[in-house]
């Protein structure tokens, strides 16, 4: 019996496999998001606590201790904790949007480029590099109070174990000499932080590993390991290792990646480079800021839910009648296939003959269009692997497979727990745990109209970047 624990956005969840990777049982708790204009926290011991609490509920389905014990969890963000991993303030997440103007002011002055080019990672509001910078000028004292500015997975971890540490995966944004597979010192000087690298947590090669403390939910003696964060994670549980093949998780993110053999640190500061536990294998990582968060939104706006979504799409043609979606809705802006902390979304086209069905579907197609663009910069060129909670609504999955104009090998469920045990488990049996759970093909006459469609999107991207640019 193997556990894995993805501690998510908006979802935590533990999942357990037999030795076959068949899941057995899985237990899942909402998350919160504290929202205030362009902030976006999250308060660590509910976190925690949901964790113990997926947990709790699922040891009395074990049947005794499990083999090993899994842990991933949402990336980016700064989880400030004391020295027994105790919240000294809220978590700031990756979708948070407070430093957006100081990665404007690095972008502009050069130190984007400069810690791209070292690091293979592009700065963007919600990762730690700018909101350090942010605490460091209005919240010394959270700084000066906490030991860590740590990760999501790694607080968790701590206080199941104890142990302070981090993985490569996590640590690669944005402060990872990706050959050294430590952090660079210029970054953090470019940064202007290195007064505060102390803050960072060890790097643990290849993964940080612990047993339960005493008061824990966990029998005493179980191996824990803090697996990579939930991207490199579901690309584990998913197959996704030889270079070419990709990945496109379709959850609150739209986290899109393929597989490299070396860091590409030239071209444009954008997108970023995870570790792996392989020295020869990176995943270079294009993941846009608002996936399933987008369409949520949307259907909000016109009464409906996830539920609806498959007999909304059926109710509007591809080409949504002509209205069009730009889906950049997060407050940060995007972060991939390009930065630009100003981007917002746009919908043109409407009409008083526009329903709702065409509100939706212009919203997937444009999330599916903003996939593509994603991967195409990230290099995908072999098969492509699709897993997140978007694809349980077929029509969308379809949509999906229309327009990335190639098959879609669906991911077995709970992908980020299994990569988890997989990444602390490697005597395991990688291509049972990571077989398909299915492949839908595109429709050849809906993917040659996608195709014409797509250019049009990547013209009116380029339009409006001019326009967020020029800040009107």
């Amino acid at each position: 019996m193997y556990v894995g624990i993805d501690v998510g956005t908006s979802v935590v969840k533990a999942a357990a496999f037999d030795e076959d990777g068949r899941a057995l049982a899985v237990e899942s708790r909402p998350a919160r998001t504290l929202r205030s204009d362009s902030r976006v926290e999250q308060d660590t011991e509910e976190v925690v606590a949901a964790a113990a609490d997926v947990l709790g509920a699922l040891r009395p389905r074990l049947g005794g201790r499990p083999a090993a014990v899994g842990l991933t969890g949402q990336g980016d963000g700064v989880w400030l904790v004391d020295g027994r991993a105790r919240p000294v303030r809220p978590a700031i997440s990756w979708m948070d949007g407070r430093s957006a103007a100081i990665v404007n002011e690095w972008t502009a002055g050069g130190v984007a480029a400069e810690v791209f080019a070292r690091t293979g990672n592009a700065l963007f509001p919600g990762c730690p590099a700018p909101i350090l910078a942010w605490l460091d000028r209005h919240e010394p004292g959270a700084l000066d109070a906490a030991a860590t500015a740590a990760y999501c997975k790694d607080v968790v971890f701590q206080r199941f174990t104890g142990v302070r540490a981090t993985d490569a995966s996590d640590a690669s944004v944005p402060f990872l000499d990706p050959r050294a597979r430590a952090y660079d010192a210029a970054s953090l000087d470019a940064c202007g932080l290195s007064h505060r690298a102390g803050l960072l947590a060890p790097i643990a090669e290849p993964l940080p590993r612990g047993e339960p403390l005493g008061d824990g939910p966990l029998p005493p003696g179980t191996p824990i390991t803090a697996g990579p964060f939930d991207v490199p994670a579901c690309a584990l549980g998913a197959g996704v290792t030889e270079p070419g093949d990709g990945l496109l998780i379709i959850g609150t993110t739209l986290a899109c990646l393929a597989v490299v053999d070396e860091p590409a640190l030239d071209g444009e500061p954008t997108g970023f480079h995870f570790a792996t536990t392989r020295p020869d294998r990176w995943l270079r990582g294009m993941p846009a800021m608002v996936g399933t968060a987008a369409l949520e939104w949307v259907l909000a706006r016109v009464g409906a839910s996830h539920r609806d979504l498959d007999a909304l799409l059926a109710e509007s043609p591809p080409g949504a009648r002509g209205v069009r979606v730009l889906p950049f809705f997060s407050p940060s802006g995007e972060r991939a296939p390009f930065v630009e902390p100003a981007a917002r979304a746009e919908i043109t086209g409407v009409s008083l003959e526009t329903t709702t069905a065409d509100l939706v579907r212009a919203t997937c197609e444009g999330i599916a269009y903003a996939a593509r663009h994603c991967l195409d910069a990230a290099g995908l060129s072999g098969a492509l692997s699709v897993a997140g909670g978007g694809t349980r609504s077929d029509g969308w999955l379809e949509l999906f497979a229309g327009v990335l104009g190639r098959p879609l090998r669906v991911a077995a469920g709970e992908a980020g727990a299994r990569g988890a045990v997989l990444a602390g488990s490697p005597e395991l049996d990688a291509a049972a745990w990571t077989r398909p759970a299915s492949v839908r093909d595109p429709d050849g006459t809906r993917a040659a109209f996608y195709a014409e469609e797509y250019e049009v999107y990547k013209a009116r991207v380029e339009a409006a970047r001019e326009r967020w640019r020029s800040g009107s």
